[in-house]
């Protein structure tokens, strides 16, 4: 049995079966025998049933967003956030889905000898859909709505730490009309997940950190079918001499600090010109100290909880290491002496290279930032990284911004801003961030495979 906790306070909310490696094996059969029948109909058919469960997501927010809040832990007004922003990515794909699959004509057969060449789009087949516990909505429907409108069948598997959202996902894309053997929930862990992996899907689309991300990959190496990993960050932002201080260290602090850091764009090292170092730790203490800690039940808590109570731990022998080391903990620094995985915002100044701070996945309320003379310096100090998913600048001169982003090796970039993810961007990972992108058009077609057609007409 799997038992859902309560991570603001250790309780049980409730148990739950998990799958075996039978059941997920009957599952896949189903899914591998609806395939072709979802693929058959028209897509106005698909089309029209994504948007009705998008409209669900709409009318049940407040059921949904305390559920979610209940089991990650995520300030319900950061959930009901979540929620409220999934039908504008949904109605991307609505939009653009259909002309995403649509046949091209790559040339006319005066220029080819008289054969015509065309270029078809088909559905993968079964996929895998193996989400992540931080964004349930945005994660997952970055995955199965494309897939189904695309015409696949999706099994998916929410992550242990947010299966209960997970269910409602699942009873809302069926309340909304997609055929109960086109998506299918698998419930369980890393065994669940190692199963799913065994049977003969035609993708895996994995969302969470590196480290099972490899493993994901290694699994499915013999497979030859589609794998997408989008991975975790260790993302770098740095602040020019010429900013507005006050507006840098606001945003940044909200970049590093929302959703307690457990974010995978989350701001975790910040670079600062020497010129402005001391005014802005003023500044970006001012925002984080402003941040309210505690019940995430509460429209007042911005800090809620870390979902997974071992990265306590992590967190606090990241601080350990950094004041051994000669660096300043101005503000947190500790768990917080209250049932829950509640850990201090923590702001760590004049953070080496070479600490673990600055190097490793935090994940959770912390930050390091260290001092720089030059942006040359900050170009080489953020791209020292195994990560590859963002970089962002804070500059009043766009050039300047342009300059140093374009020599960043990652898959976002930002100037001004922070954390953001667009449906019409792809969202993409280098190195350890990730392999593939979800989001945009690009996203879209990773659910196809191209069909290549010469055609040439008898001879009369």
């Amino acid at each position: 049995m799997l038992s859902i906790k309560n991570p603001a306070n250790g309780q049980t909310i409730q148990t739950l079966e998990e799958d075996t490696a039978a059941t997920i094996a009957a599952k896949f059969a189903r899914a591998s025998g609806e395939q072709k029948k979802w693929a058959a109909l028209p897509y106005s058919n698909r089309a029209a049933i994504i948007a009705r469960f998008r409209d669900l997501l709409v009318e049940r927010l407040e059921e949904l967003a305390q559920t979610m809040s209940q089991e990650t832990g995520k300030p319900v007004t950061q959930a009901r956030n979540e929620i409220r922003a999934t039908p504008g990515r949904i109605d991307f794909f609505l939009t653009n889905a259909e002309s995403a699959m649509r046949e091209e004509l790559a040339a006319e057969s005066e220029a080819t000898g008289g054969t015509k060449e065309v270029i078809s789009y088909e559905p993968l087949g079964v996929i895998a859909n193996i989400s992540a516990w931080n964004y349930p909505y945005f994660v997952g429907s970055n995955v199965f709505v494309p897939a189904l409108l695309t015409g696949n069948t999706v099994l998916y598997k929410p992550s242990e730490m947010a299966s209960l959202t997970g269910l409602k996902i699942d009873a809302l894309l069926h309340e909304a009309g997609i055929p109960a053997d086109a998506f299918i929930t698998i419930i369980g862990g890393g065994a669940a997940g190692s199963a799913l992996l065994d049977q003969k899907i035609q993708g895996v689309f994995f969302t969470g950190s590196y480290a099972t991300g490899q493993k994901i990959a290694q699994a499915a190496a013999s497979k030859m079918i589609r794998v997408q990993l989008e991975l975790g960050g260790k993302d770098p932002a740095y602040v020019c001499d010429d900013v507005n201080i006050e507006n840098a260290a606001e945003s940044l602090a909200e970049g590093a600090f929302y959703n307690a850091g457990q974010s995978c764009c989350a701001i975790e090292r910040i670079y600062v010109h020497e010129k402005v170092y001391d005014s802005f730790l003023d500044q970006f203490l001012k925002a984080v100290k402003g941040y309210s800690v505690g019940d995430p039940k509460s429209d007042a808590t911005f800090v809620g909880p870390l979902t997974r109570a071992q990265q306590l731990d992590i967190l606090e022998a990241q601080v350990a290491e950094a004041t051994a080391k000669g660096a300043r903990v101005l503000t947190g620094g500790k768990r917080l002496a209250s049932p829950g995985n509640f850990f201090q915002p923590t702001v760590i100044a004049d953070a080496d290279q070479n600490l673990r701070l600055m190097r490793e996945e935090s994940f959770g309320p912390i930050i390091g930032i260290q001092k720089v003379r030059s942006d040359a310096e900050a170009i080489e100090r953020m791209n020292d990284t195994e990560y590859g998913l963002t970089a962002g600048v804070y500059s009043k001169d766009e050039k300047r911004a342009h300059e140093i982003l374009a020599q960043m090796d990652s898959g976002s970039v930002y100037w001004n801003c922070c954390d953001r993810v667009s449906p019409r961007l792809p969202w993409t990972g280098r190195r350890h961030s990730g392999i593939g992108s979800t989001l945009s058009v690009i996203g879209i077609r990773a659910f196809l495979q191209p069909k290549a057609w010469h055609l040439r007409a008898p001879k009369t």
